[in-house]
C-alpha cells in the first residue's frame, strides 16, 4: 500500500495513524503540496481532486480521509465498531469531524501558519476560531465520562477526530483547556503503533 501524504497534513496523518494502528505494509509518498505539487497533472491523473491524502492498495484508488479510513477498518476487521449500532455512531462522528472540526481546522491552521504574514486574512481569524471553539466544546463534553468516542474501544472515529490535535502551530486549540480532550489524547497516544504526525508523515517545512 502506497499512502500520498505529507506531514503537516492532519487527514493524510489520520490515515497513516490507522495503517500503523493496524499493523498492514504501507509506504508514505511525499507530496510537496504548498509547491502546488497536487495540482499537478500527473497527481491529478491520480486524484482528480487535487488532494492528499490518497491511498493506493494494488489496482485500487481512494480518496479522501473517511473513506480510507473506512477501508482500512473493513479491511482488517479493526477499528471499526463493535456492532452496528457502534459503526453508525463511528460514522457518525467521521461526518461531524470532516465537517465541523477537522474541516475547519485545516482551513484554519493554514491560514494562520503556512501563508506567508502579509496574506493572511487576519479578520477573518475571530470567526474561524469561533467555529473552532464551538467544535471543541462539543467533543470536549462527549469525551466526558466516557474513554472513547463511540462504543468500548478506539475506533476510527477516534482517529479521525485527532487528526490535527497532536499538531504544535497555533488554531485556537490548547489541550489544557479542553481536560477531556486532553486525558483522550494520552489515551491515543499510549496506543500501540501511535506516532506523532511530524515522526510518521515528511514534513514539507522542516523544523527549524
Amino acid at each position: 500500500m502506497k499512502l500520498y501524504s505529507f506531514g503537516e497534513s492532519g487527514n493524510a496523518y489520520k490515515c497513516a495513524l490507522a495503517l500503523e494502528m493496524t499493523g498492514l505494509d504501507w509506504e508514505p509518498v511525499f507530496v510537496d503540496f504548498f509547491k502546488g505539487a497536487a495540482r499537478s497533472p500527473e497527481f491529478k491523473a491520480i486524484n482528480e481532486m487535487g488532494e492528499v491524502p490518497v491511498l493506493l492498495d494494488g489496482d485500487l484508488t481512494l480518496t479522501q480521509s473517511g473513506v480510507i479510513l473506512d477501508y482500512i477498518s473493513s479491511k482488517t476487521g479493526k477499528l471499526g465498531g463493535r456492532s452496528a449500532a457502534e459503526r453508525r455512531e463511528v460514522l457518525r462522528w467521521l461526518f461531524w469531524d470532516n465537517h465541523k472540526l477537522s474541516g475547519q481546522i485545516g482551513t484554519t491552521r493554514f491560514l494562520m501558519n503556512f501563508l506567508a504574514p502579509e496574506k493572511r486574512p487576519e479578520a477573518v481569524f475571530p470567526f474561524q476560531l469561533g467555529r473552532l471553539k464551538a467544535a471543541y466544546t462539543v467533543l470536549n463534553d462527549h469525551l466526558a465520562g466516557r474513554n472513547w468516542i463511540a462504543g468500548e474501544a478506539v475506533t476510527i472515529a477516534d482517529l479521525s477526530c485527532c487528526g490535527y490535535l497532536y499538531y504544535p502551530e497555533p488554531f485556537g486549540f490548547d489541550r489544557k483547556d479542553w481536560p477531556h480532550i486532553d486525558r483522550w489524547l494520552d489515551r491515543i497516544a499510549a496506543l500501540p503503533g501511535w506516532k506523532h504526525p511530524y515522526d510518521l508523515l515528511t514534513r514539507a517545512f522542516p523544523a527549524a
